[in-house]
């Protein structure tokens, strides 16, 4: 678990929400900017998730989506599940 925890795409989806949340403290007003940040933000922590579960499932050995980055890692990481 702690792989997928650890992994670079949700820590910086993570620490980008941080600077999000901080950037919401200073009193400033929301503006079409801000909006596009947070929707950008939310992206890119949804692709991260999904990541973590597509490498997750990979692992088991269940199928992966064809337009997953994992999917053509799948057989490599079935492989090496086998091995242990």
């Amino acid at each position: 678990m702690r792989q997928y925890i650890f992994g670079t795409g949700l820590l910086s989806a993570i620490t980008g929400g941080i600077t999000l949340l901080r950037g919401l403290r200073n009193d400033e007003p929301f503006t079409w900017r801000t909006a596009l940040a947070w929707l950008s933000w939310g992206i890119t922590l949804a692709l991260a998730v999904g990541a973590v579960v597509d490498t997750r499932r990979a692992r088991r050995g269940r199928n992966v989506a064809g337009d997953s980055p994992v999917a053509r890692k799948q057989q490599k990481l079935l492989k090496k599940r086998l091995s242990r």
